[in-house]
């Protein structure tokens, strides 16, 4: 049955049983379809959210190059993990509680979005052509255009996949922005923006 015992539960309370359940079968598949694997190939961001076995949530990003989610088949997604701030919360959640959802959202050239929920791993680069059984071909394209940055990868088992509707997305347009992957540089990652670390410091005075 698709739809979580709570999802029922408040579609019955609030009398939307019959929406529901014309999304549930015109629109949630087990699998990814041709138009949604042309769809992964093109985006360039991914919003991804993970919870640890308590059940505490974090919502993160993770971006590259168009099409670097990469569809394996239609049941099979992997995705790179290049250096970041060394907290690892996502993989750490992972590894404790494997469900994952992704959200693709376009807001350039479609104005539409894709959810993917499935069951995630990690994956050590010199592992994933022996646990996947990647075509030679794939893995050349891997190591020509990612081996450089990549520290491991996240493969993700496809559950459910669906639209998330256009009608509340703004199209946004895209600009140049050069991209310093696996930077240490603190003013190119963003610096102090929020001034945490200036806060912090203010109160180690008082």
């Amino acid at each position: 049955m698709k739809g979580s015992a709570g999802e029922r539960a408040l579609q019955q309370k609030y009398g939307t049983q019959r929406r529901a359940e014309s999304f549930y079968d015109n629109q949630m598949i087990d699998y990814l379809n041709p138009e949604m694997k042309q769809f992964i190939s093109e985006q360039e961001l991914v919003f991804i959210s993970t919870a640890d076995r308590q059940g505490n949530c974090d919502t993160s990003i993770r971006t590259g190059n168009p099409g670097f989610v990469r569809v394996i088949d239609e049941r099979t997604l992997i995705y790179p993990e290049f250096r970041g701030n060394g907290v690892m919360a996502s993989l750490g959640n992972i590894t404790e509680n494997p469900h994952i959802g992704l959200l693709f959202v376009d807001f350039v050239k479609y104005g539409i979005g894709l959810h993917v929920n499935g069951g995630a791993a990690v994956i050590e680069n010199d592992q994933l052509q022996q646990t996947l059984s990647l075509p030679d071909e794939l893995m050349e394209s891997i190591q020509r255009d990612e081996s450089r940055f990549v520290e491991r990868w996240v493969t993700i088992r496809v559950d459910e996949a669906y639209i998330h509707c256009s009608k509340h997305l703004p199209l946004m347009k895209k600009l140049d922005k050069e991209i310093h992957w696996g930077t240490d540089d603190e003013t190119l990652k963003g610096g102090d923006f929020f001034k945490v670390k200036a806060n912090r410091r203010e109160d180690k005075l008082k």
